[in-house]
């Protein structure tokens, strides 16, 4: 228990720390919830698999992880790799390759090759990123305009699918959408007490509202599209054992991992710059490891520290595991209390709150001063990583990105002198 014994030593259990840690998890509960169902569904599984995530992979973090602060769940930057995951082997093979990269995240740690993952360049972590942006935001047009089209294949097929299925939007949901839009990003111009609601709930409890009072038939919801939330704590479920499906996603395991250990560190890093803390790369590992393991042996399926969620519990006050473990049973008692509501959450309103966390993901300001400043193999670095995410793989991506930034240090290295003739 990592985290909580370093909290413990650190004097943050005293009685003075607990109410600020209880209303910071309180807060990043309500936030997890419109993330957690929207993320679920951008990767082709049930909403409230995404809140089990959160749940599961919430607790195990907060306990066992090695910052203080870091809060899991399931994240945008791994809808890519979970929705072909799902296409290809179905939400069975998605939770067995999620528990196997739960156990290579707790190899890596018990290896120590935390300090390794954090020195990938910075050109390749915004150029991937950007590319998963990009993804998410194209691949939720159809619920944002709804279009009638279901697109299949590679991103250009998809792309030109949607683009043809434009003629044919729906008017009356793209208003829905647009007003959600504006929901979830006018806290930010608010005064400061009004400017602190979390935008994606704004949007979620007034869109949902509105549903359940009107009743729209042409508004496609959750629980049209997806059925109705359980009202119910997830509970054990055991996976196929087959020897055979685990070799053959060894390969989508290991693209998981990838990704969960460089999105965990990176989230940490961001806090401890935020809360002036410091966390321990292969703990913070092992902690993830623990929460990819249990989280799909609990209904749930791949999580990582959620960079969004984690800033929102430091700036709410949090400073310990409290915050986190309190936003996980915030979460237990929502879908005890509010899960038959949940059917009215349209889906317009979660494809708005998805445009946002994929422009937040594109990290556009930030990119556009890498250009101004970098070198050229830097900004080559990041468009091929960039293009290579979107058209072809992120694995792929992110290898060969690597590769780019390292040549820019061959020139740099010395021959060595032979003086021994």
């Amino acid at each position: 228990m990592f985290a909580l014994v370093e909290a413990w030593h650190a004097g943050l259990f005293r009685r003075r720390y607990w109410l600020p840690n209880i209303v910071a998890g309180l807060i990043v509960g309500v936030v997890a919830l419109p993330l957690g169902m929207a993320f679920a569904i951008a990767s082709g599984v049930k909403p409230e698999q995404g809140l089990y995530t959160a749940i599961v992979a919430g607790l195990c973090v907060s306990v066992f992880g090695g910052s203080r602060v870091q809060i899991a769940g399931p994240t945008g930057a791994f809808i890519v790799i979970l929705a072909d995951i799902v296409a290809q082997y179905g939400i069975d093979g998605l939770q067995i390759a999620t528990l196997m990269a739960g156990a290579i995240l707790v190899l890596l740690a018990l290896f120590r090759l935390g300090a390794v993952i954090r020195y990938i360049p910075p050109p390749v972590i915004i150029g991937f990123t950007a590319g998963i942006g990009v993804i998410i935001w194209v691949g939720q047009w159809k619920d944002f305009f709804g279009l009638s089209v279901s697109p299949e294949g590679h991103f250009h097929q998809k792309l030109w699918a949607l683009v043809q299925a434009f003629p044919d939007l729906s008017w009356a949901v793209t208003v829905v959408a647009l007003v959600s839009l504006v929901l979830v990003v006018v806290p930010r111009w608010l005064p400061y007490r009004l400017g602190r609601i979390p935008g994606p709930l704004l949007a979620l409890v007034v869109m949902t509202l509105m549903q359940a009072l009107f009743g729209f038939e042409w508004l496609p919801t959750i629980g049209s599209v997806y059925g109705d939330i359980p009202r119910a704590l997830p509970t054990f479920q055991s996976l196929d054992w087959e020897y055979a499906r685990w070799l053959q996603l060894l390969g989508p395991a290991l693209a998981i991992a990838m990704l969960g250990a460089i999105e965990s560190l990176l989230s940490a890093s961001v806090a401890d710059r935020m809360a002036g803390t410091r966390h321990h790369s292969n703990r913070e590992l092992f902690g993830q490891g623990l929460a990819n393991i249990f989280s799909p042996l609990f209904g749930g399926f791949a999580a990582t520290g959620a960079i969004a969620r984690t800033a929102t519990n430091i700036r709410s006050g949090g400073s310990s595991p409290i915050a986190g473990i309190v936003h996980a049973l915030t979460l237990i008692l929502i879908i005890l209390v509010l899960a038959p509501y949940a059917g009215h959450v349209p889906l317009a309103t979660l494809a708005a709150i998805l445009f946002v966390v994929a422009w937040n993901m594109s990290e556009i300001p930030h990119a556009l001063t890498l250009f101004r400043r970098a070198s050229w193999l830097d900004t080559l670095t990041l468009l091929v990583t960039f293009t290579l995410t979107v058209l072809l793989d992120l694995v792929v991506a992110v290898c060969i990105g690597v590769v780019l930034s390292w040549l820019q240090f061959i020139p740099r290295l010395k021959p060595h002198k032979n003086t021994t003739g």
